[in-house]
């Protein structure tokens, strides 16, 4: 806890600099604890005699600032001597760096710190350090750091004395939190595959995969001389270095050498990359001076999943890499250009697959706290969380995020508090839509689809959009009353969890389903029919899913679906008798589908079905994104139909579980395992000739469905042909 400390900054402007605050500290006699609690208006790194304190990369980490500030609690008992100096380095990072402008800078404040250290004797004594005007500081060799643009340190450089810290008394005490996400922390590390010089004559680097990270550089060089490192997550059609599609974002990073032997690596930023190009370089640098870090939150690999197709394996790692490298402290879009936001549309049709893939219970009840903190008086959440580019919309299936997520996390933990914490802003948002329609128990409003940026984001990148849009054609009224009812019905299960009465609300759904029957009676898109069948909109799901059927099939056995449609898609299909086009969907080849990308190249998820076309070319500049995780919620159909691995909802969590797998000799096999708090899970089969071997294991009470014939069975392993 930080209570007696004050808020320090630097004395002086210093621009672009990044400060170092230091104080020393003696200790005369034998310690029992000593515990150092910090936060920042930016990022920081905090060294006690020269060690880093903690592991936390980009720590305090990303909230909605104005009400919510995490800070850390580090233990330091083993770090203390007689004489010590603590300094604490300070970045922009997500609070004051380009991220947070839009038009309009909303965390104007200095960069300042705030630290408490407290140090408990053998004794029974105590006392504590804490920041305030006796803190020196100094410069340090940080000249630039900034999320989108990069970072420069100068080696070389003189860490200059500019005075004592002044008290920052225009920053409140009262947003400080205790952590409540998961550590950032450092991962794999990656040895480049390739070195090479393109057609332009420039030399490039290939780590083989695109991770979000950094380089770390270790090297002997003079002093003065530079390396100057641009990012890329492709190369063009002629083998050149492109990131034309990182926008505005710079992502440079530029370190000039001290004499002799020396490593390096970003202290405050991070960058979406699988290529660097070395822009400016002593001439006998070699490829082993470069190796790639990757960092994300410190989740627990929950799920795995292996089959009989070589490209499905390379789709379900391609997701994984896509989760990882966009799950830094907030679910981010991506990890490379001028964004890297916390959508909710995003982050709600992807949530069932991460949590399969990992246990996102610590990093998504973090981010839910946002997203209430940011929800608005009349019930309506911005598009993004933290919301820093400052929307004043509230669309249809990025709002939904609201009671989509805090059900799923239900779901797979079997914890009511997910439930308790987040009902009234449930309820808020289902209250929200009702109020804002034009007509009664539907979600509807005012045509304006003349504009590129209305009210809702519609089927967003579906490929039956006009020319030039990036929108499907399917109607925003019909997605947002579906949704309306969706989240309505997610609502009342909720609430009768926690033994909420939900009457009114059971009332209220009866009426929206009733109503969007009525008024929706026909569906010509692909989307239309998935969410009708999925959120059980209509009355003959038998027509509706042989329409759907049918549209898929005369295209191709190919999806026209975007953001809204793609996730329900092979649900939609599997669940009403057409399994098989479901498994055609998921192993097509051609463009669109998942394996094009694999087939590709992709080592993640990308954001546009033709992110790359086969002739080379991109789908455009300024929206194309190769490391995009939407799309890989396909994944959550693998674990779930493919294996059959489903929560039981009155059994929450895993307590008990459905296994009902779904097999296609085309995928040859799957062998899938999810660790649950109760034990692990595995379900696996395979073609044996014509015949199919079930192989099961369930460390709960189970309902295991083989050709439809159910099997009640107790926790052990089983086998079914």
């Amino acid at each position: 806890m930080i209570t007696n400390a004050e808020w320090i900054s630097s004395p002086i402007d210093i621009g672009e600099v990044c400060p170092i605050f230091s104080k020393d500290i003696k200790v005369s006699k034998p310690i029992q604890k000593a515990e150092l609690s910090i936060s920042a208006t930016g990022v920081y790194e905090a060294r006690m005699n020269d060690k880093r304190v903690g592991d936390f990369i980009l720590a305090p980490g990303l909230t909605s600032y104005k009400s919510r500030l995490q800070y850390q609690t580090y233990d330091v008992t083993d770090m203390l001597e007689n004489e010590n100096t603590l300094r604490i380095c300070l970045g922009k990072g997500w609070y004051r760096g380009r991220i947070s402008a839009g038009d309009k800078v909303i965390n104007e404040t200095d960069g300042a710190v705030i630290a408490e250290l407290i140090i408990t004797y053998n004794d029974g004594s105590a006392e504590s350090v804490i920041t305030d005007n006796s803190w020196s500081v100094r410069t340090s060799r940080i000249l630039f750091s900034d999320f989108y643009d990069g970072e420069t340190y100068d080696a070389s450089a003189e860490c200059k004395f500019i005075g004592t810290a002044d008290i920052n008394t225009s920053i409140s005490k009262s947003s400080l939190i205790l952590q409540e996400g998961e550590n950032v922390t450092e991962h794999e590390k990656i040895k480049p595959i390739s070195m090479f010089i393109t057609a332009k004559g420039e030399k490039v680097i290939d780590f083989g995969q695109n991770i979000a990270g950094y380089v770390a550089l270790d090297l002997t060089a003079n002093k003065g001389d530079k390396i100057v490192i641009s990012h890329a997550e492709v190369l063009d059609s002629n083998g050149n270095f492109y990131n034309e599609n990182y926008r505005s974002a710079k992502s440079r990073l530029e370190y000039v050498c001290c004499n002799g032997h020396q490593t390096y690596k970003p202290f405050f930023t991070y960058f979406g990359f699988r290529y660097i190009r070395l822009d400016e370089c002593p001439r006998d640098i070699g490829i082993d001076c470069f190796t790639a870090i990757v960092i994300y939150s410190d989740m627990k690999r929950t799920g795995y999943i292996e089959t009989g197709s070589k490209k499905v394996n390379k789709l379900f790692e391609n997701t994984l890499w896509s989760q990882r490298d966009n799950f830094i402290d907030i679910p981010t879009d991506c990890p490379q250009r001028d964004e890297r936001m916390g959508w909710l549309g995003d982050a709600q049709v992807f949530a069932k697959t991460a949590s399969y893939n990992y246990n996102t219970k610590k990093f998504f009840g973090k981010w839910l706290g946002d997203l209430r903190a940011e929800q608005r008086e009349n019930g309506s959440v911005p598009d993004t969380v933290p919301n820093f580019w400052l929307l004043s919309r509230s669309s249809t299936a990025w709002g939904d995020a609201m009671t989509i997520i805090p059900w799923q996390m239900y779901l797979m933990y079997g914890d009511k508090k997910d439930i308790e914490v987040n009902f009234d802003a449930m309820k808020r948002w289902v209250d929200f839509m009702t109020n804002d329609s034009l007509d009664q128990y539907l979600w509807t409003c005012v045509d304006d689809s003349h504009k590129m940026w209305r009210k809702h984001y519609g089927d967003w990148l579906a490929l039956d959009a006009p020319s030039g849009s990036y929108r499907g054609i399917t109607p925003d009224n019909f997605i947002a009353s579906a949704f309306y009812a969706y989240s309505t019905e997610i609502l009342i299960k909720a609430g009768k969890i926690i033994g909420k009465d939900m009457l009114e609300y059971e009332e209220l759904h009866k009426n929206i389903v009733s109503t969007f029957k009525k008024t929706f009676t026909e569906y010509s898109t692909q989307t239309e029919c998935v969410l009708a069948l999925y959120f059980n909109l209509t009355d003959n799901k038998a027509e509706t899913a042989r329409q759907l059927n049918d549209m898929i099939v005369s295209n191709g056995n190919k999806l026209q679906t975007g953001f809204v449609g793609t996730p329900y898609l092979l649900y939609a299909l599997s669940e009403n008798g057409y399994a098989q086009t479901a498994y055609s969907l998921l192993l097509q080849e051609e463009y669109p589908s998942w394996l094009y990308e694999v087939n590709h190249g992709a080592t993640t998820i990308w954001e546009h079905w033709d992110g790359i076309r086969d002739d080379g070319t991109f789908w455009s500049t300024d929206m194309n994104s190769y490391n995009h995780y939407a799309y890989g919620s396909v994944v959550d159909w693998l674990y779930s139909v493919a294996a059959g691995i489903k929560p039981v909802e009155e059994k929450a969590g895993f307590k008990e579980v459905i296994i009902a797998p779904v097999p296609d000799k085309r995928l040859g096999s799957i062998n899938v395992s999810f660790d649950t708090s109760y034990g692990t899970i595995k379900s696996a089969w395979h073609y044996e000739g014509d015949k199919i071997c079930y192989e099961i294991t369930t460390p709960v009470k189970a309902t295991i469905i083989i050709d439809g014939e159910k099997h009640i069975v107790e926790n052990g392993s089983y086998i079914f042909k």
